[in-house]
């Protein structure tokens, strides 16, 4: 990265830090947690709670759609995933409260998915992020994410699930496409060489795999597998499945995980926040599929997370990783 990118991106970071309570920062570092509501076998309350997500504290719209603040030239921003996150908290509040007003919360995130697709270069429909974003390189706007697909997917057939208003169902129709198309024809899928398909998070060449993003983002097929009993998300889920399985030890880094296969010489080490969120999703995998690595590996990581001296090495690691890259 270049030292004028590279000093923009550290303005960027410091200034979030230290002004938490007006930064994008508050809202995505919610402690990870599985939501014990959660019914594994028929479409309900989402795989995480997101409450402190569903009460977000930062900007809205007029309409009552949260707006993240990334501060400097970028500012307050849509972000789709986020407002699928503020979505499916307040879906997950509204099944144990039946509150008016969480129900309120959730299907005004959910008109805003319906209503906000858009039809990319190869014609399929996603949600845009209308800021550039750096991640090695820019991300030059408009870009979408296999993670906001997984996750608008999500809130969107469990909005149909309540209201039975099919143009819900349309729209997650729409953006589930995407998860059968590579990301060369305008989907979200890379294929490696040993034929595993990936869902990737932030679309650049080479693809970086991002451990988080691609769990979660699964998580949409298997919820639209719920909600319609398609086969072809079911074969889908399975194929992400395998691909998790092959590849999860390739994410241990022997005292902490990684966040992606960044193809650098240092690996890029999760943050410790990153690193429980792992140990979250993976534990709920094993739910979903009954597979027992994922259970195991998640011990292996929750050791990791107790140990004082590993868990200086990962913050040590991540910063020189930081220097070097970043």
């Amino acid at each position: 990265m270049p030292l004028s990118r590279r000093l923009q991106y550290y303005r960027r970071i410091f200034r979030a830090y230290l002004t938490p309570g007006e930064s994008q920062l508050t809202f995505w570092h919610e402690v990870p947690e599985a939501n014990p509501q959660a019914n594994y076998d028929q479409l309900g309350p989402y795989f995480m709670p997101f409450a402190a997500k569903a009460d977000y504290q930062g900007q809205f719209d007029a309409s009552g759609i949260p707006l993240l603040n990334y501060h400097g030239q970028i500012g307050a921003q849509y972000n789709p995933i986020a407002i699928a996150q503020y979505g499916l908290g307040n879906y997950n509040l509204f099944a144990q409260t039946r509150e008016a007003e969480r129900k309120k919360r959730f299907l005004t995130a959910s008109n805003w998915l319906r209503d906000h697709l858009e039809k990319n270069e190869g014609g399929f429909s996603v949600w845009m992020h209308h800021f550039d974003w750096e991640y090695r390189d820019t991300l030059k706007a408009p870009w979408y994410s296999g993670l906001a697909q997984g996750q608008g997917v999500s809130l969107l057939v469990r909005a149909h699930a309540e209201t039975g208003d099919e143009s819900y169902l349309s729209a997650a129709v729409q953006a589930f496409e995407s998860f059968f198309h590579r990301v060369q024809e305008g989907g979200v899928i890379f294929t490696d060489e040993r034929g595993n398909d990936w869902v990737e998070e932030y679309l650049v060449t080479p693809p970086t795999h991002i451990l988080n993003g691609f769990v979660w983002a699964s998580w949409g097929v298997y919820d639209f597998m719920l909600a319609t009993g398609d086969e072809r998300a079911k074969r889908q889920f399975t194929k992400f499945t395998r691909t998790l399985l092959r590849n999860l030890d390739d994410y241990d880094f022997r005292f902490w995980s990684l966040y992606e296969q960044s193809g650098t010489l240092l690996k890029m080490v999760a943050s410790p926040f990153y690193h429980r969120l792992h140990i979250v999703q993976l534990r709920i995998m094993q739910r979903m599929t009954g597979e027992a690595k994922f259970g195991e590996v998640a011990d292996r990581w929750q050791e990791y997370a107790e140990s004082r001296v590993k868990r200086m090495a990962a913050l040590c690691y991540k910063s020189a990783f930081k220097v070097c890259y970043y």
